[in-house]
């Protein structure tokens, strides 16, 4: 998701039933429906029950009642980043990554724009950057298909 995505994210979008979260609006207009599973259900479903009242957001901050806006990921996001070292590194980075890593696992192009929302398969490839390594196994792969 994208960062606005998660960062406004409200209750009412998370259907913990279906393991989904529905994203009605999103940057390209069009309806999105997010698989929740593994740890990230079980985050959605233990904060579900501890939930504060006094806001719908998933990601209140210690100000939401009073300003009215979510949490703010930024300054947390940068202090992570600073303290693993890592240089140059933005959350939309972790949507480029996620794309890699589900190409390298044998995703199709068409299932890697329906988990990124993404309408064309222009942008699929903009963002699914494999690794060296990981090529050099397709290309193993399939002379050992072709030559034995």
């Amino acid at each position: 998701m994208r960062r606005s995505e998660v960062r406004f994210l409200t209750w009412e979008q998370v259907d913990l039933q279906k393991g989904v979260i529905i994203l009605n609006t999103t940057k390209n207009g069009e309806r999105r429906r997010v698989a929740v599973r593994g740890w990230r259900w079980t985050f959605c479903a233990s904060t579900a029950k501890v939930r504060r009242i006094d806001t719908n957001f998933v990601f209140p901050g210690h100000k939401t009642a009073r300003t009215g806006q979510p949490f703010d990921v930024d300054h947390f996001w940068d202090l992570a980043v600073k303290e693993i070292g890592l240089k140059d590194f933005h959350f939309h980075d972790v949507r480029h990554t996620t794309a890699s890593y589900l190409a390298m696992s044998g995703a199709s192009l068409l299932e890697i724009a329906e988990v990124l929302g993404h309408k064309t398969l222009q942008m699929v490839k903009r963002y699914s950057h494999l690794a060296e390594s990981h090529t050099a196994s397709v290309v193993e792969r399939m002379n050992q298909k072709i030559f034995g």
